[in-house]
């Protein structure tokens, strides 16, 4: 038995889980500099059961940090290089005739997997960027009206180029909304793209991530283990109404022409449920809400076009959104 398949049987206690993944957070440090805050952000989408958009200008290790994740986590991962002739088949799958049969065969695409990298997302059409729709929200693909499961745990990871909009095709509002978290990869400090040259100085090679002393320290087990106790972490209810007056004062924002749905408000709990349990905690505090407020909420707003040409961005009407709302006790 494969020590995936291992891990995938095995029972794992909540504390057993919680060391595992923060051990994670290690091994990815071995392939990477900083980025601290995006590795978070995957190991919350993943045990929120929600998908997640890496936001970055090329070169900023996007696709190096969700590989080296899967080697951490011990799950399959592939990825898909979105381009703007990419077909919905290329990515779900299709059915196929086979000559020997006389009959058509489903072919997995590569959907069929727990940790997808959709890479540079925008640069597909609509059609092919809502083939996706159906294995985020339902996870399941229907080809030829037969749903087919996918497994579990599945986290799309999708990246885009925040710069470079010639050939792109913005991601609409209803798929945005589908993301439970949009992280911002920023060029690193000084120090750390000091280190990161100094490291491949050395010889690291980004394409060996054994040669760099990654290994698998968690599996799925740990992340159903997770998923599990993080459910079962409490909101009291001031929280919950501090999450909502958040929501609804993005609605009365005169700078946005879209605010947090319903769907936005339950993805904060979800995230700020995720972040407590990682820290060790049975409750949710307001610090964990303004904490993934940024990350959970930002991409799902829209800016009103004289705002935009005003200057204002999502951050400050966020901002001004949450020093609004009256902090609970």
């Amino acid at each position: 038995m494969s020590t995936h398949e291992e891990q995938g049987r095995e029972q794992r206690s909540p504390e057993q889980a919680r060391e595992a993944l923060h051990r994670v957070r290690v091994e990815v440090g071995k392939a990477l500099v900083g980025q601290d805050q995006a590795v978070t952000g995957l190991i919350v989408a993943l045990l929120a059961r929600g998908h997640i958009l890496l936001e970055g200008v090329p070169g900023v290790a996007k696709t190096l940090m969700v590989r080296t994740l899967a080697a951490a986590l011990d799950v399959d991962t592939k990825r898909v290089q979105f381009t703007p002739d990419l077909m919905p088949g290329d990515v779900t799958g299709s059915l196929v005739y086979d000559s020997r049969t006389s009959d058509f065969e489903f072919r997995a695409g590569p959907v069929f997997t727990n940790l997808l990298l959709a890479d540079e997302i925008n640069r597909t059409p609509p059609k092919t960027q809502s083939s996706l729709l159906e294995a985020m929200e339902e996870r399941q693909v229907t080809v030829d009206g037969t749903p087919r499961p996918l497994p579990d745990p599945f986290l799309v990871a999708a990246t885009q180029n925040p710069v470079e909009y010639e050939g792109t095709y913005p991601l609409p509002e209803a798929q945005l909304d589908r993301f439970l978290l949009k992280v911002v990869l920023p060029i690193p400090p000084r120090e750390d793209e000091m280190q990161v040259l100094q490291r491949h100085a050395t010889g690291f090679n980004p394409q060996d991530l054994a040669g760099a002393g990654v290994r698998a320290v968690a599996g799925p087990a740990d992340l159903r283990a997770g998923s599990a106790a993080m459910r079962q972490v409490q909101v009291a209810p001031e929280v919950i109404a501090y999450i909502v007056d958040i929501a609804r004062a993005t609605r009365q924002s005169p700078s946005l022409q879209l605010g947090v749905s319903p769907r936005g408000a339950t993805a904060l709990m979800s995230t700020s449920r995720a972040w407590a349990w990682l820290n060790g905690r049975s409750f949710v505090t307001p610090d964990d809400v303004k904490a993934l407020a940024h990350g959970t909420l930002g991409h799902r707003l829209a800016l009103r076009p004289e705002a935009e040409l005003e200057g204002v961005s999502v951050t400050s009407v966020l901002d001004s959104a949450l020093n609004s709302v009256p902090v609970p006790r």
